[in-house]
């Protein structure tokens, strides 16, 4: 009989026989004192199994922690639905209009809640025990699937509009669901079996939200340090809410748009947003009239070319005259450059580029003197002089661009009051509803994949298995210096997502199923799933996201 049968289970080259039906907790209960941290999923065969489901084939596990991308994810999402079930149980249910996830910030969440309640520290304090009393209750975590229909007439009921409009534009015909001793809400990912499994968390009080602070990914047994850039939350804050004063706070609103035709007004008004934006920063720059050099530095995948020249055309509408340098042109030759703990070239640090030179022609530059300016010769590894020089007028000014242009150590000689620091980012404010929010890790990798392969012929398998290389090198020479700027720049648009979608999709689809990167090529197309897609014919040849998907009036 098939409840007879048993599976051969191999995990770390150990082979067990396991019974058929047996729920994954079981199995990987026994080999849990070999792993530091908690196990939370596990991969079948490139395939991510939550723990509730059972065994019903011969395989071989790896187990997942939230040391692992996916288990993180995991772990964020099932606190989240912790605290929800928690705020509404304190706050009861019929007092609550909405609690929406923001934007992540520092090893944390920030929310915001409306309704008949006092958001204050006693109500938060009531709602952390009630935190503690679920997890000590080792509740489960119940995943149901049921037709989109009945999805949509549930949160239709549960007064949760935003998940009803995005499941009206869902093709499937059933959607999982998750429980929570009576609590139901939806979810983009998996989840731990139940509450035992949440043992670090934290609620704050911060600005007119709060906080869901959470361990971090490299230590997941203790609070993560939260330590926020004031300017990056104050972008995030603004933008956030202009959005959603534009009726664009989710994706569910985003398609409507979309289905209604209307999507055109909406890509001329983001744009004209950001030209104008640009346009405020060129005149800013132009009143400080001991500016001569614009450091522009973001992550990979920001847009800072095209922005970069879209500043220069927006300073020489203000009477300037804007010469673009990039600071790649300063790398020191290849047999120069440094190698990591691997043995790999070391473009990201700064002792690969040729810091003293770049000083000395700016400083040169900056008391009037002609410099002839280098170009890095990228198949040769090595830099050269080709007779482009350059003087310094009263009106000119250097827009200069790469990874570390916010730290001094770059531009050591130059006097602090003739630089003027741009940081930029594409720092998404749009979710897919109020409790599945997008990191902006996504949206620059989306716009990443699509770049790489169009210009790079890069393939998608490769990017995503470059990428975790690229964030740990702006981790160490990009985010630490952020709050230095002298302003944060936005680049994300409302409507990226949407028109990448077409060009991302089928890159992502040619990953196979035996890859390391399949189960983040899985996650990413789920994520576009969400969204309707939207044809680039109205985005004007100037838009940042050209960029990304080519077609762009900038020679980059």
């Amino acid at each position: 009989m098939t409840e007879n049968k048993a599976y051969k289970v191999t995990i770390d080259g150990n082979t067990y026989a396991c019974q058929a039906g047996t729920p994954y907790a079981d199995i990987v209960r026994d080999v849990q004192p070999d792993y530091e941290h908690d196990i939370l999923l596990v991969n079948r065969g490139g395939k991510l199994r939550e723990l509730h489901r059972v065994l019903n084939r011969d395989c071989a596990l790896s187990m997942i922690t939230a040391t692992d991308k996916p288990g993180y994810q995991s772990y964020k999402r099932s606190a989240l639905f912790l605290l929800l079930k928690a705020f509404h149980d304190v706050a009861g249910r019929e007092n609550v209009k909405r609690v929406i996830v923001e934007f992540s910030l520092s090893n944390a969440l920030f929310l915001r809640a409306r309704g008949s309640f006092t958001l204050d520290e006693a109500f938060l304090r009531k709602v952390e025990d009630r935190m503690w009393e679920l997890v000590r209750a080792k509740l489960p975590i119940v995943k149901r699937t049921i037709s989109t229909d009945d999805a949509i007439d549930l949160f239709h009921r549960e007064n949760m509009e935003d998940k009803a409009r995005l499941f009206k534009f869902r093709i499937d015909s059933r959607v999982n669901i998750y429980q929570l001793a009576g609590f139901t809400d939806y979810f983009y990912g998996y989840m731990v079996p139940d509450t035992s499994y949440m043992k670090i968390f934290a609620l704050e009080l911060y600005e007119d939200g709060f906080l869901l602070r959470l361990p971090s990914q490299d230590n997941p047994e203790s609070l993560g340090a939260f330590k926020p850039s004031r300017k990056l939350f104050q972008t995030l804050h603004d933008d956030t809410g202009y959005h959603r004063d534009l009726g664009v706070g989710n994706v569910g609103e985003l398609n409507d748009l979309i289905a209604h035709g209307d999507s055109s007004d909406l890509i001329l008004s983001q744009e004209a947003i950001m030209e104008k934006r640009i346009g405020d920063l060129a005149e800013q720059i132009a009143k400080r009239r001991d500016v001569r050099f614009v450091m522009i530095a973001g992550p990979s995948s920001s847009g800072k070319t095209t922005f970069s020249h879209r500043l220069c055309t927006q300073l020489r509408a203000c009477g300037m005259k804007p010469h673009p340098i990039a600071t790649d042109n300063y790398f020191v030759n290849r047999d120069k450059t440094p190698r990591d703990e691997n043995g790999n070239y070391d473009f990201e640090g700064l002792g690969a580029m040729d810091v003293d030179q770049l000083n000395k022609d700016m400083t040169r530059l900056l008391q009037g003197e002609t410099v002839e300016m280098p170009r890095y010769n990228f198949k040769k590894g090595m830099r050269e002089y080709n007779g482009d020089y350059l003087t310094l007028g009263g009106r000119d000014i250097l827009v200069i661009e790469g990874i570390h242009c916010l730290n001094d150590a770059l531009s050591y000689s130059l006097p602090r009051e003739s630089k003027f620091k741009i940081y930029i980012s594409c720092l998404t404010t749009l979710n897919i509803d109020d409790h599945n929010r997008i990191s902006t890790t996504d949206a620059r990798l989306i716009r990443r994949i699509e770049r790489d392969a169009r210009t790079r012929g890069h393939n998608a398998e490769a990017t995503i298995r470059m990428w975790p290389s690229v964030r740990r090198g702006e981790e160490k020479n990009i985010f630490p210096f952020q709050d230095s700027a002298d302003v944060i720049f936005n680049s994300a648009l409302l409507y990226e997502t949407a028109l990448l979608k077409p060009y991302v999709e089928p890159l992502l689809f040619n990953i196979s199923r035996d890859s390391d990167e399949y189960i983040e090529a899985k996650r990413l197309l789920k994520f576009l799933n969400y969204f309707l897609p939207l044809p680039d014919d109205v985005v004007p040849k100037s838009s940042l996201i050209r960029e990304f998907i080519g077609g762009g009036c900038y020679q980059i």
